[in-house]
């Protein structure tokens, strides 16, 4: 079940009068679309949740009552085969949405990498929303089209792409898909396990970290943490991705 906790009282007193002016995550999200008039109705209509490492925001097959806006932190988009075994199909970070599915349950599970805070609202009035303000809908529009070309290219990933040309993929778009935390002198942030970039990647932990090793033994990356790495020769980096 999620739990809603309060805000942190400067949180609080940003939001008086201004709606979601001071949410971080406004200028990545569709909500930026909307001029401040407008934020006034749908801050009415979130409820403000936050999240735990771990807790779960939604389940697969669970109603597709509500949709999502991931205003901090991250959050794994995965299935479960029959047999257990886990495919995660994406990473989403502060300015992402989910939720707005055809059917009428969610055909994936969401679960928080680290503390997550999100908006949530009603699906019926947020499309009620979308269908009022064309500036939403079009910017939602926007935002599925750039969610099919990642399935697009995730598709080519897994289907042509090898261990290390994986890697190496993901580890070039990861800045662009956290934008609330930009590389700094090209650290990548890394929020999720080796294990959940396996699962992302397709590969096994184990062959996740001897390409990691190899990348480090020849000076194309630094390991800070187990959280963050230095790329220190992006152009060798890129090649590696395009397969040259």
């Amino acid at each position: 079940m999620l739990e809603l906790r309060s805000l942190p009282d400067d949180c609080a007193r940003r939001r008086e009068g201004t709606a979601c002016v001071g949410c971080g995550a406004r200028e990545f999200s569709v909500c930026g679309s909307l001029p401040p008039d407008d934020l006034i109705r749908l801050d009415a209509m979130a409820d403000r949740l936050s999240l735990k490492a771990g807790e779960p925001l939604v389940h697969e097959g669970d109603p597709a009552t509500s949709v999502y806006n991931i205003t901090g932190g991250s959050v794994r988009i995965y299935k479960l085969l029959p047999d257990g075994r886990r495919q995660i199909t994406g990473f989403l970070f502060a300015g992402d949405f989910l939720g707005l599915t055809s059917g009428d349950t969610h055909a994936f599970s969401a679960e928080a990498i680290e503390d997550v805070t999100v908006c949530r609202f009603r699906r019926d009035e947020y499309r009620a929303l979308t269908r009022e303000q064309p500036l939403l809908e079009g910017a939602l529009l926007d935002r599925a089209m750039h969610d099919l070309a990642s399935a697009q290219n995730q598709m080519l990933l897994l289907g042509r792409k090898t261990a290390r040309e994986r890697l190496a993929s993901f580890l070039l778009d990861m800045p662009d898909r956290d934008p609330a935390r930009p590389s700094v002198d090209h650290v990548v942030h890394l929020p999720m396990t080796r294990s959940e970039i396996a699962d992302y990647l397709g590969l096994t932990i184990e062959t996740v970290s001897r390409e990691l090793t190899k990348l480090k033994t020849a000076g194309i990356v630094t390991l800070l943490s187990l959280h963050s790495l230095r790329v220190d020769q992006p152009a060798v980096l890129k090649e590696m991705a395009e397969g040259l």
